[in-house]
């Protein structure tokens, strides 16, 4: 199969998919096969929360809608230009690999860029999904065989030990990553571990600037690694500013395992007479720690830019990405971190160019 049969098909599923979101649920009369399966993701967004119950219909929305907007010819031609030769190369060597991708589950979809990018550069995918996340990517895949009949038998699901595969590309906890590296070391192989997002901050943010981050910071309840768990501010900091701000998303407090957390990490703290700032749903914390737990907000001041800078490249391992308007090297805007380009990698490690290298 060619590679623009490959990139036709994947922005058709990006078609497809604009049919969802959270401004509105719309079936469109040209979309290939909306007779087979627009019932059926619209089943499973409905009941998506029913077998994880931090899926929400609107976090799994944004997920979908964010994958729309991914998937369009210009964003795909933007991400694949650089590696076009070396693609059509492999296409033409007939040299493809079986590709094992052990998946999370934390937010919807997370495991979607390693299986595009194992199928978009002719490569065998076979995905041992998370418990947590098992029904949607298997459905897209059904879709994408039925839009490009050549993807049949290049999709494989199993719950089974994974065996006869080339390379791996796993994703999970720093516990489970040691796991990992002790089974599937000696393959070639991507192994990821927790990482987190962190903003910066000057001071003269504007209260929308401030609204952004907050949608950054309570996407997904906090549980993705693009979240941001922690804020740099400048010594002495009016956290009044951030408060009010975030208080778009009060109504938070009322989803059961939210408040759960909240409740169940305020008395924590208390009871080890840690210092905290709250307003009811979000607690902020000073700690030197990046992974801040659900319902609260690590921070640290600074006093010299350059030097939290330097700060945040030596600790870089654990970082995904960092959010600020002040001139940062690699970071992006306020409220840009939950919908990343197909070039944003994970870690920062090139998954394409480690499949082509294979």
């Amino acid at each position: 199969m060619s590679l623009d049969k490959r990139k036709k098909a994947f922005i058709t599923l990006g078609d497809f998919l604009s049919q969802f979101s959270n401004q509105k649920i719309l079936k469109k009369d040209h979309i290939p096969y909306n007779d087979v399966f627009y019932d059926a993701f619209l089943t499973q967004i409905n009941r998506a929360q029913e077998y994880n119950s931090w899926f929400t219909k609107e976090n799994v929305l944004f997920a979908l809608e964010s994958w729309s907007n991914a998937l369009t010819e210009t964003h795909i031609n933007t991400w694949l230009t650089p590696y076009q030769k070396k693609i059509k190369t492999l296409t033409e060597s007939s040299k493809s690999k079986t590709i094992a991708i052990i998946m999370a589950g934390n937010i919807p979809l997370v495991g979607f860029h390693d299986f595009l990018s194992v199928a978009i550069t002719g490569n065998k995918v076979l995905a041992k999904l998370s418990s947590n996340d098992k029904y949607f990517i298997p459905l897209i895949a059904k879709y994408l065989e039925y839009v490009e009949p050549l993807f049949k038998g290049t999709f494989a699901f199993t719950n089974e030990k994974l065996e006869n595969f080339d390379a791996v590309i796993a994703t999970g906890s720093n516990n489970t990553a040691r796991y990992f590296d002790y089974y599937f070391g000696k393959h070639p192989h991507i192994i990821r571990q927790n990482r987190n997002a962190v903003a910066v901050l000057g001071g003269n943010e504007t209260h929308e600037q401030l609204e952004a981050l907050s949608d950054d910071i309570f996407r997904y309840f906090g549980l993705g690694c693009r979240s941001i768990s922690k804020i740099f501010v400048p010594k002495d900091y009016n956290f009044d500013l951030l408060f009010k701000a975030v208080y778009k998303h009060k109504d938070l407090i009322h989803y059961q395992k939210y408040a759960n957390n909240y409740d169940y990490n305020k008395a924590i703290y208390l009871m080890s007479l840690f210092k905290i700032q709250e307003n009811g749903f979000l607690m902020v914390k000073e700690d030197s720690s990046y992974a801040s737990p659900i319902a609260t907000l690590f921070y640290e001041t600074y006093t010299n830019l350059e030097d939290l800078k330097s700060k945040l490249k030596e600790d870089k391992h654990q970082i995904q990405c960092i959010s600020s308007e002040l001139f940062i090297e690699d970071s992006v805007k306020l409220g840009t971190t939950q919908s990343p380009k197909l070039w944003n990698y994970a870690d920062n490690i090139d998954t394409i160019e480690f499949l082509l290298k294979l």
